[in-house]
């Protein structure tokens, strides 16, 4: 018999072993410093082989109507523990901005309804998350990179950062709020867009409502819910732990390509 093993399955496996690991309260594997150095030094490796052997534009595998999931189970947070996001959803989103800045020319404020005015990418692919399980929908919204064209990004500029409406728990700065980072060559993939819609309707709270970021060669936790700002960046050292993610800052790795 033969078993095919695949970066992706690693990757679920050892992303949902390190989630086990800190839900059960054993953090040895995540605080040991040499565990950590060596999972560092093969997430490099393993990121830059694929940037050498995938070409950056090379898109994820795309699928048909027919085969979208009969349903599509939320991942993460299915309703962020907050009072100016419990105000948002009752008046539809109406107040809410999204906000980019940081190391851009152009800083921007957008309204959902702004969004919804520029042009749209409509993809059916497959979320793959660490917790073992899989779905197909159908995602429409504006890709990042136009919006990023459009605020100017300014030289020295590496990383784009997003932040969230949910809070998990506290954070190491204190704050509690979720976020997520990519680097911008994910970031002008085609497909990486950030989505209003899940098959053929305005995405639901438990799905990210109003907008989310569908990141589609990276595994289910890159993909940031409930967005409220994007920030470039030259670095994300400074973040909470320094990691680039919530679940980075807490043992996941940062590069989480298939």
């Amino acid at each position: 018999m033969t078993f095919s093993i695949t970066r992706r399955h690693l990757l679920i496996g050892s992303a949902a072993g390190l989630g086990a690991i800190g839900l059960t309260g054993c953090d040895d594997v995540v605080q040991n410093a040499k565990i950590q150095n060596v999972l560092a030094m093969a997430e490099k490796l393993t990121m830059k082989s694929q940037r050498i052997l995938v070409p950056s534009d090379k898109l994820a595998r795309e699928f048909s109507e027919a085969d979208i999931s009969p349903t599509f189970r939320p991942n993460g947070t299915s309703q962020p523990d907050s009072e100016d996001y419990a105000r948002m959803t009752a008046t539809g989103f109406a107040d809410w901005r999204l906000k980019i800045d940081g190391l851009v020319q152009h800083p921007l404020e957008l309204s959902l309804a702004d969004l919804r005015k520029l042009p749209s990418r409509t993809q059916i692919t497959r979320h793959d998350c660490v917790e073992g399980w899989s779905a197909i929908g159908k995602w429409r919204g504006v890709p990042l990179g136009l919006l990023l064209q459009s605020a100017g990004i300014r030289p020295g500029a590496r990383y784009a950062v997003f932040y969230c409406a949910d809070q998990l728990e506290q954070t190491i700065d204190g704050s509690g709020t979720y976020y997520e980072s990519i680097d911008l060559i994910d970031a002008f993939h085609p497909q990486t867009i950030l989505a209003y819609q899940l098959n053929g309707n305005d995405l639901e709270v438990a799905h990210g409502a109003p907008l989310r970021l569908r990141v589609e060669r990276h595994l289910g936790y890159k993909h940031a819910k409930y967005l409220t700002r994007i920030e470039v960046k030259d670095s994300f050292a400074s973040l909470w732990g320094g990691k680039g993610g919530f679940w980075e800052d807490r043992g996941y790795e940062w590069y989480a390509g298939i």
